[in-house]
């Protein structure tokens, strides 16, 4: 009999430390790696919060030079990535510590990824494209939802194209993770929702994927779980430090699940509106969660009924099919509770942007090329996709 191989790939820090007081051991750490003068990597929101200026105090507590780049946005750029390189390199840094959430680390990846292989970060499109290990790098969380301070993924907004460049390379994972629940008391409720729903549909994503296997069902499930009964009292109280302490967890474990059994439609989706009208990603995962479920839902309506009965939703005495359906809806729940828009025209204007259906036919070309979208579970044609949009709108 011919068996077919398939080998499973598991990518995770060699290190990670999660809980209160975790982000005292930032100095030796970075010590412990190898490095003497790290470039920090932040944004001007974290460095305004006093959260940059808590770590390079404790660096210079420990007898160690560092160096400040906090120009990244949100959705970081092309532009962010080489601003940052220049700035390793005329200050002679030495390595990487990466502060806040997904935008701080990818860009801090991307530079990490110049500074160790040259070139541009646009050579680096696609998945394992560098040949040289990344200089010591940690990577500290303020957000619960990316997963990024623990990822081979990287996701970085190519200005030319307005396209955002989905780099995955197992040399980007980090190589010391940490996510201390005190740096996230601060988050105010709506940044709160639209990381926790962003975590929700890593460990969604990973759930259903094409190459989930029993190492990532158990990090996906456990993570829609917690996510499940931490996320509503988090955006409630910031302050209430169990409720952040357990997304801490959920995310992380979120991240375990999509790192290793990658992603689907709606973050190759989402990918696109971030790179078109620069939309916060967190967001526009949650409002094409639901739909881009519903397309997928008969390639894995097992696994929709297990994603309800996490969420808490009774499937006792229903048909698969009604059971699955309870997925959707408190995916749906969830995200009208916590105050997500619910449509991206209203995210749009939120954000003082116009989200356009005649646009949606390019992003839907760029959606269809996006990496994430090689193990969606059911696979769209761009009829599809488009209808997803508009179902979105």
């Amino acid at each position: 009999m011919a068996v077919q191989e398939q080998v499973y790939g598991y990518f995770i820090p060699s290190v990670t430390l999660i809980g209160i007081g975790a982000s005292k051991e930032i100095p030796a750490k970075i010590k412990a790696l190898g490095g003497e003068k790290p470039l920090i990597v932040a944004d001007k929101g974290i460095t305004a919060a006093g959260i940059t200026a808590q770590v390079t105090e404790r660096l210079t507590a420990a007898g160690m030079e560092s160096v400040v780049y906090d120009d990244t946005v949100p959705n970081p750029t092309d532009d962010n990535v080489h601003a940052g390189v220049e700035s390793y390199k005329s200050n002679n840094c030495d390595s990487l510590i990466t502060l806040g959430g997904g935008s701080a680390h990818d860009c801090g990846k991307g530079i990490g990824l110049v500074v160790a292989n040259g070139g541009a970060i646009h050579d680096y499109e696609g998945v394992d494209q560098s040949t040289n290990p990344l200089p010591p790098y940690v990577a500290v969380n303020t957000t619960a939802g990316t997963a990024s301070e623990m990822t081979r993924f990287c996701i970085i907004t190519d200005t030319k194209r307005k396209v955002k460049m989905a780099i995955v390379d197992w040399r980007v994972t980090p190589g010391v993770a940490i996510d201390d629940p005190m740096l996230m008391v601060g988050m105010p409720p709506a940044l709160t929702a639209a990381t926790g729903m962003d975590a929700l549909t890593h460990a969604v994503e990973g759930y259903v994927s094409t190459i989930a296997n029993p190492m990532t069902d158990s990090a996906a499930e456990k993570a829609i779980e917690l996510i499940a009964k931490h996320l509503r009292p988090a955006v409630a109280n910031g302050e209430d430090i169990e409720a952040r302490e357990g997304m801490c967890f959920a995310q992380y474990l979120a991240g375990m699940a999509f790192n290793n059994a990658s992603l689907g439609h709606v973050h190759a989706m989402a990918h696109q509106l971030g790179g078109f009208y620069d939309l916060p990603h967190g967001e526009c995962n949650a409002i094409l969660l639901p739909h881009v479920s519903r397309f997928n839902l008969i390639a894995k309506m097992d696994r929709f009924v297990k994603i309800a009965e996490l969420m808490g939703e009774e499937t006792s005495g229903k048909s698969p099919r009604d059971a699955a359906e309870l997925a959707l809806s408190a995916i749906q729940k969830l995200s009208t509770d916590i105050g997500i828009p619910a449509g991206l025209i209203e995210l749009g204007k939120r954000y003082g942007k116009e989200v356009k259906a005649e646009d949606i036919d390019v992003m839907t070309a760029n959606a269809q090329k996006d990496a994430c979208g090689a193990t969606n579970p059911r696979k769209p044609t761009d009829m599809d996709v488009v209808a997803i949009y508009k179902a979105a709108l």
